[in-house]
């Protein structure tokens, strides 16, 4: 006799503290639940990754694994003005149900502090965006 696979998801945030949809999301069968999958340890363990890209190419490679395993989008980007350092680049989390607007602001800050660890990953994306010809 087979046992179901109980998959951990993850705890739901206090009631009018977030606005990330996450009873409304467990509720929807049809709804992309990939998210849920991230409990506050993997969230932990994924901001500990971020922080220790080590190329622009890993960078990427995470950003796809992030998207394939739990549908969270990423936007990184050289910001519209002059980019001085590590502050002017744009790292957007784009919203979905499911994910709290403080684990947004985490990735973000864990991409950054991973660039300023190591600035290549930074200039490789700016070299990307056609800054260095």
């Amino acid at each position: 006799m087979s046992f179901p696979v109980q998959i951990p998801i993850r705890v739901p945030c206090p009631a009018g503290a977030c606005i990330c949809g996450h009873e409304a999301l467990r509720a929807d069968s049809m709804g992309d639940q990939r998210i849920l999958r991230l409990t506050r340890e993997e969230e932990k363990r994924l901001l500990q990754r971020l922080e220790r890209v080590t190329s622009l190419q890993d960078l990427r490679h995470v950003e796809r694994r992030m998207y394939e395993q739990l549908g969270i989008r990423l936007r990184i980007e050289p910001g519209a003005s002059e980019v001085r350092t590590v502050r002017g680049i744009q790292i957007e989390v784009l919203p979905m149900r499911g994910l709290c607007r403080k684990t947004r602001q985490a990735v973000a800050a864990a991409i950054r502090r991973g660039m300023e660890r190591t600035p290549d990953v930074a200039f490789a994306l700016l070299d990307e965006a056609g800054l260095f010809g």
